[in-house]
């Protein structure tokens, strides 16, 4: 039979049903017809170096493994032409025309079990391919086989249910689409939208891109090679390109893993944290890749929310390509990445404290608060973040931290829980009253300066069995220490407690003897277990109902101090002045505890006080 004259057929049954799904519903942004013919293009190529190692006799041998664009914004076109493995006429029929050899039996049948599970969409021309009519017109496929001794065809198609064939002449091996926009699609053939549509899904493709004679694709797909391959400089390199960033990365994890699913990632670290400057939170900026074609730009759950700061790629071939953001209905898949990503991070971060802690502590004074958050909230990794948790504490220098690993490994035998004071900086918490019975007792406290501490604190509860305690927290019992000689006796402190009760009234909830002071006179403990004062602060600054209220605070003194066995011979002799004594007192303690909201009545006390000496 001559094909001299098109010969027409109509498109199978399935076929019909693929175009009406994948034109109205399967993609969410018309763009993506360009990356899935690009992808399309890479595959013949890579088909055909595989065929060049069989076979010696190829069509057209010196033809180069490229992908060439051409727009025309006259003529409203836009042409993908590869030279890659090409088909003969019954491939184009195979492939485009019926349900066989294109992957969409296997799409339809997972898209009627509600997911894309099993499909493989990367194919010569799968799926993918009759995205181009979502703009086309018509699409017409040039193509020769690889053979010589085929000739080549022209496929051509209105995507209405019907295509032609008919043998074609002075064709190239490989193939060549053309496809005419519509009229409302024209932009499609304007050279610098297809260049920004390259570069952001095609910018990491083997082979060369070109569009309109210049190439494209120049940052090679680092994630794919062996690490003991790629110098520094070419890390440094890619990221900056892919971070869109000037900066060099702080850290960096290139790894690959063949179960529970094939990955290859490479993930950075950058060296600032701009959340703490007052900038925008941080968004997702690991892109997901499927066989070096980007499927996400900022893929929503590809990792904990905690791990925002990082950058980079994560190239996994068990993704169907296809599938846009908003219609990847397998989450079992991006939850799978999702945990094996986020623990080889955390081993990778537990690798980086032991091996080289300077560095670590540099990145936890950066980026420590996304651990905090993840220890606060991630109940799934909660144990490791917490061992990745760093604070100064009572026994380590100014400026060094410790692991609360490290902590436990320290404490006695006797000691049940892990002590820890919140305050602005180590000088307001060693100043402080709250510290003197612990450091009596050689007991270590850590140190937490930001706000969340508490928060992460309060979430975390225990670490190694032993819970994490409050050390200014009205529960916290001390072990006695010897009593020194001079305090006041039993009797003289429970008279003196009666009468601070009385004269300070409503301000205090109970006034007793310290058995966590050594040398300052008196604390004040929040009565209220459910609201600290960091969390008191934060219900104000958010104009909190129930912040206003008048705080109450349990007062606890030291009958051993000089103020405290003064005040038990005035309060008798001098009460009006032992009462100015015992409000300046209380008003000092809730001063080191922050929970002084007015001070215009102390002042204004403090005078008439000095109104007395």
């Amino acid at each position: 039979m001559s094909t001299a004259t098109p010969q027409k057929f109509e498109f199978q049954a399935e076929i019909k049903q693929l175009l009406d799904i994948v034109i109205h519903s399967l993609y969410t942004e018309k763009e993506i017809f360009v990356r899935e013919l690009v992808s399309n293009a890479s595959d013949a190529l890579e088909k055909l170096r595989h065929t060049q190692i069989t076979e010696k006799d190829i069509f057209d041998d010196k033809a180069e493994l490229e992908i060439n664009l051409t727009t025309d914004d006259k003529a409203k076109t836009l042409t993908i032409q590869d030279f890659g493995i090409g088909m003969t006429r019954a491939e184009l029929i195979e492939n485009l025309g019926t349900i066989a050899h294109s992957g969409s039996k296997q799409f339809l049948k997972a898209l009627g079990e509600g997911g894309a599970k099993g499909a493989n969409l990367i194919g010569q021309f799968g799926v993918g391919f009759y995205s181009a009519f979502m703009v086309a017109k018509s699409v017409k496929v040039y193509s020769h086989s690889w053979r010589a001794s085929e000739p080549g065809h022209v496929w051509t198609s209105d995507g209405s249910g019907s295509y032609e064939i008919e043998e074609a002449a002075d064709l190239r091996r490989g193939s060549k689409i053309v496809i005419e926009l519509k009229d409302d699609c024209a932009d499609f053939a304007e050279e610098w939208k297809i260049k920004e549509i390259l570069e952001r899904y095609s910018a990491f493709v083997s082979v060369p891109i070109n569009l309109n004679g210049k190439r494209i694709n120049t940052v090679q797909a680092l994630w794919l090679r062996s690490k003991n391959e790629v110098k520094d400089e070419e890390y440094t390199e890619f990221y900056k390109f892919q971070a869109h960033a000037h900066d060099e990365p702080r850290l960096r994890l290139h790894f690959s893993a063949d179960a529970p699913l094939s990955i290859n990632a490479l993930l950075f670290v950058p060296q600032s944290n701009t959340e703490k400057f007052g900038m925008a939170r941080s968004e997702p900026a690991i892109s997901l890749y499927c066989r070096k074609v980007l499927i996400d730009a900022k893929p929503k759950d590809l990792l904990p929310e905690w791990l925002r700061f990082l950058k980079g790629v994560v190239d996994s071939e068990d993704l169907p390509l296809n599938i846009s953001r908003e219609t990847m209905q397998d989450r079992s898949l991006i939850e799978k990445l999702n945990k094996v990503i986020t623990k080889r991070f955390l081993k990778f971060l537990a690798d980086e404290s032991s091996a080289r802690p300077d560095a670590y502590n540099e990145f936890y004074a950066e980026f420590g608060v996304f651990l905090k958050e993840g220890a606060a909230l991630d109940f799934t990794h909660k144990e490791q973040l917490t061992k990745l948790l760093r604070y100064e504490s009572s026994l380590t220098e100014k400026g060094k931290t410790t692991a609360l690993t490290d902590y436990v490994s320290r404490m006695g035998a006797d000691q049940k829980e892990i002590f820890y004071l919140v305050g602005p900086n180590r000088t307001a918490i060693e100043s402080g009253p709250y510290l003197e019975g612990f450091k009596a007792r050689n007991l270590e406290v850590l140190f937490c300066y930001e706000p969340v501490d508490e928060y992460v604190m309060n979430n975390v509860r225990e670490f190694d069995g032993k819970k994490l305690t409050a050390a200014d927290h009205a529960d916290v019992k001390l072990a006695d220490l010897p009593k020194p000689e001079g305090a006041l006796s039993e009797d003289e402190t429970q008279k003196l407690t009666t009468w601070l009760k009385e004269t300070l009234g409503e301000r205090v909830a109970e006034v007793k003897a310290s058995d966590r002071l050594v040398d300052s006179p008196a604390l004040a403990i929040n009565s209220d277990k459910f609201m600290s004062p960091q969390m008191r602060r934060m219900m104000k600054a958010m104009k909190k109902d129930g912040a206003d209220e008048p705080v109450k605070v349990n007062l606890e003194i030291n009958p051993r101090s000089a103020v405290m066995k003064r005040l038990a011979e005035t309060h008798v002799s001098s009460p009006e002045k032992a009462k100015l004594v015992a409000e300046q007192i209380l008003d000092n303690a809730l001063i080191s505890a922050g929970l002084l909201d007015d001070a215009t009545p102390m002042v204004a006390r403090l005078y008439k006080l000095l109104e007395s000496v």
